[in-house]
C-alpha cells in the first residue's frame, strides 16, 4: 500500500492505494466523485475521460500512483465557480447532446480538451477527436452540434446524419 495525494477539482485528496489501483477507482471510491464513469475498463469507450495536469486521459488506463502530485479535473470540476453549467455543459443541454447520460462526462471532458487545443474546430475535426469515445444512444450528431456551439460556431448548417 502506498500513500498518494493529488489535487482534484482544486481540493487536495489523499489516500492509500495498491500499486494496481486505477485512477478511475481512486476518483470514484476514495475521492467519492462518481461522475467519472467506467464503461469498458480497457480505455476504449472514453466514459472515464478526465484531465491530469491539463491533458485528457482515460482514467481506467492510468494508475492512481501515476497521478500522485498531479492536478486532476473531473466532470464535477467543470461547472462554473457559481455552480452553473460551463459553456460546454450548457451546449450539451441546449443541443440535446446526451440521452442516457452514461458517456456524457467523458464526452464533455474530451470536448473541453479539443476546444482548448482547437477553439474553432470543423465538424470533421470534432468527429475525429471524438473517435475515442463511444455513445450508444445519440449517434453523435447532437454531441457534435453541442461542441460546435460551445466553440461559438453556427450549428444550423450541420446536417442530420
Amino acid at each position: 500500500m502506498t500513500n498518494v495525494t493529488m489535487t482534484i477539482n482544486g481540493r487536495s485528496v489523499s489516500g492509500t492505494v495498491e500499486g494496481r489501483t486505477l485512477l478511475s477507482s481512486f476518483i470514484r471510491e476514495q475521492a467519492g466523485l462518481t461522475g467519472t464513469h467506467v464503461g469498458c475498463d480497457t480505455a476504449q469507450c472514453g466514459a472515464c475521460t478526465l484531465h491530469v495536469n491539463g491533458e485528457s486521459v482515460k482514467s481506467c488506463n492510468m494508475f492512481a500512483l501515476e497521478a500522485d502530485g498531479a492536478e486532476v479535473t473531473t466532470i464535477e470540476g467543470m461547472a462554473n465557480d457559481d455552480g452553473s453549467l460551463s459553456t460546454i455543459q450548457q451546449a450539451f443541454q441546449d443541443h440535446h447532446g446526451l440521452q442516457c447520460g452514461f458517456c456524457t462526462p467523458g464526452m464533455v471532458m474530451t470536448a473541453a480538451a479539443l476546444l482548448k487545443e482547437n477553439p474553432t474546430p470543423t465538424e470533421e475535426e470534432v468527429r475525429g477527436y471524438l473517435s475515442g469515445n463511444l455513445c450508444r444512444c445519440t449517434g453523435y450528431h447532437n454531441i457534435v452540434k453541442a461542441i460546435m456551439a460551445a466553440s461559438g460556431q453556427d450549428v444550423s448548417r450541420i446536417a442530420a446524419e
